[in-house]
C-alpha cells in the first residue's frame, strides 16, 4: 500500500507524493490518490499550496487559488523550484515604483547589496565560530573553523570600503568560497557519506549538497512569497543581477538566511543522524538526491524550523523563523519609500 505524503504544516499543504490529484468541493480542498480521498481541508486554512513532482491540480483549483491571492507552488520531485503561480499584480504602485528607481540608482544599489553581503558574512562567520567552541582546544578542525571565521572577518572589515557592486559581489562569492571551504569541519558523523568537499548544484553531487540545495529550494520559495506579500517585484533584486525568469530579490532575502536557516538545519539533520545515507539516491549522470522519504522527513524539519523563534535585533524581540524573510521585505519596503535611512538586514544572535 503506498503511504500519500500530503502535511499541512504553518497554513501550508505540502503535497509530496506523485501522482495525487488536488481539487475543490465547495470550500474544500480534496487530495485524492488512486481514485480514494486521502485529505480534506478548508480553502479558507490554506495560505500556500506546494505540490512536489508529479502532482495534477484541476483548473477550478487554480482559478480558486487565483482569486483568494493564495500561492500555488511547483517544484520537481528534489525540491528544485519550477514555478509560482499568483493572481492579478497586486500591492502599492508606488511602492514597486520606488523599487524599480533605486535598482536604476548605483548608489541605492549598491548601499542595499553591501548591507545584504555583510549580514550573509556575519551569519556565516557566527554558525563556523559555533562550531568551533563545540571542538576540543587544540582540534585542528576547530582550527581551521577559526581560520576560516577570520578570514570572514576581514571580508567584513574591507565591505566598508566597497564602491561599486561588482566588487561587492566579489567579496561575497570570495566569502562563500572560505565558508564553503570550512563546512565540512562541522561534519561530525558518517563521515564516509556525508563528507563535503565544496558546494556543487545542478546537479548536487553528494548527500551534503543535494540536502543542502533541496532546503534552499524551499527557502527560496518562502523569500519569494515574502516579497509578493508585501507588493515587491520578486524579480528586481539589488544584490542578484536581473534576468528574465530569476527571481533576483527573492535570492537577495535568501542569502541572509541560507547559513542561520538552511545549513545550520541541515547540520543538525546530519549530526543528529536524522538523515542518513538511506534517505538519498544516485542518478545516472552522477546526481544525487533525496529520495521520498527523505523529502518529507526534511520538510518537515524545515517546517518545525521555522516555528522555533529567534531573536530578531532591530526588532527587539523573538519572532517565529518563518516570518523572518517577511519582517526582512517589510523593512526593505520601508526603506524603499523614505520612512528608514537604510534598509538593515537580519543579523543572527
Amino acid at each position: 500500500m503506498t503511504m500519500v505524503a500530503v502535511h499541512e504544516l504553518l497554513n501550508t499543504l505540502y503535497v509530496m507524493t506523485e501522482g495525487c490529484y488536488l481539487h475543490v468541493d465547495h470550500e474544500t480542498l480534496k487530495v485524492d490518490f488512486e481514485n480514494e480521498t486521502q485529505l480534506q481541508v478548508p480553502v479558507h486554512h490554506l495560505g500556500a499550496v506546494v505540490c512536489f513532482g508529479n502532482i495534477m491540480v484541476s483548473p477550478t483549483l487554480i482559478h480558486r487559488c487565483a482569486e483568494d491571492g493564495r500561492t500555488l507552488v511547483f517544484m520537481d520531485r528534489n525540491g528544485r523550484f519550477k514555478a509560482r503561480m499568483v493572481g492579478p499584480t497586486s500591492g502599492n504602485v508606488l511602492l514597486r515604483q520606488a523599487q524599480y528607481r533605486a535598482s536604476s540608482d548605483a548608489s541605492a544599489t549598491l548601499e542595499i547589496a553591501r548591507n545584504i553581503v555583510a549580514a550573509k558574512v556575519r551569519n556565516s562567520r557566527q554558525v563556523l565560530l559555533r562550531g568551533a567552541r563545540q571542538r576540543e582546544e587544540g582540534d585542528p578542525g576547530g582550527q581551521a573553523l577559526r581560520e576560516a571565521a577570520r578570514m570572514l572577518g576581514s571580508t567584513l572589515t574591507s565591505l566598508q570600503h566597497v564602491l561599486d557592486l561588482d566588487t561587492a559581489r566579489g567579496r561575497e562569492g570570495e566569502a562563500a568560497l572560505v565558508y564553503f571551504g570550512a563546512l565540512d569541519h562541522l561534519v561530525l558523523v558518517d563521515r564516509g557519506v556525508f563528507r563535503f568537499p565544496g558546494r556543487t548544484r545542478r546537479p548536487p553531487r553528494d548527500p551534503v549538497n543535494a540536502l543542502l540545495s533541496f532546503i534552499y529550494a524551499l527557502l527560496r520559495a518562502d523569500c519569494e512569497a515574502a516579497a509578493e506579500g508585501v507588493g515587491l517585484d520578486p524579480q528586481v533584486g539589488y544584490l542578484h543581477a536581473i534576468r528574465p525568469g530569476r527571481p533576483a530579490l527573492a535570492l537577495d532575502f535568501m542569502e541572509e538566511l541560507r547559513a542561520t536557516l538552511a545549513d545550520r538545519l541541515a547540520l543538525t539533520l546530519i549530526n543528529r543522524r536524522q538523515v542518513t545515507g538511506e534517505h538519498f539516491e544516485e542518478r545516472p549522470g552522477g546526481a544525487v538526491s533525496l529520495t521520498d522519504d527523505g523529502r518529507r522527513l526534511v520538510v518537515i524539519a524545515y517546517q518545525k524550523r521555522k516555528a522555533e523563534s529567534v531573536r530578531h535585533a532591530l526588532l527587539g524581540r523573538n519572532v517565529p523563523f518563518g516570518l523572518v524573510p517577511h519582517v526582512q521585505a517589510r523593512l526593505l519596503a520601508r526603506h524603499l519609500r523614505g520612512d528608514v535611512e537604510h534598509y538593515l538586514p537580519y543579523m543572527s544572535q
